[in-house]
């Protein structure tokens, strides 16, 4: 088994789009007008649509099973905190960083990290995920 080492880092860059946040909901069975609906949203909290926490944290799940550690990782556990909503348009990326190795069972822990355009921290949290078997 090839562990990566603390302090290693991968990311992932996506614009959201209206088809992906209506594609997200199709998948999931989120139809929170929040989401979905001009109307309805321009009177909520946000003042407009914002795209669903899950579809932005999803992209975590990306780096993880593509990048670091990669591909045959097992998701373990996430832990989530919702920082800031996330527009249509944004552009979004996703970055984890090993910051705990259990060598002798391959999990590993990062900090995984949802950053807008901006630079403003949208999801923060953390992952813990079993290594892939060479």
């Amino acid at each position: 088994m090839l562990l990566p080492k603390i302090g290693d880092r991968a990311s992932r860059t996506k614009t959201i789009e209206d088809k992906d946040i209506r594609q997200f909901a199709e998948v999931s069975g989120d139809t929170n007008s929040v989401h979905l609906d001009d109307e309805a949203a321009a009177k909520s909290v946000f003042g407009r649509r914002v795209a669903h926490g899950m579809l932005t944290a999803s992209l975590i799940s990306a780096v993880l099973g593509n990048e670091l550690p990669g591909v045959g990782s097992i998701y373990m556990g996430q832990e989530l905190r919702f920082k800031a909503p996330v527009f249509i348009g944004d552009t979004i990326t996703a970055s984890v960083e090993v910051t705990n190795i259990r060598e002798d069972k391959g999990i590993i822990t990062l900090r995984t990290i949802c950053t807008n355009q901006d630079g403003k921290i949208v999801v923060d949290g953390e992952a813990t995920v079993l290594a892939p078997r060479e």
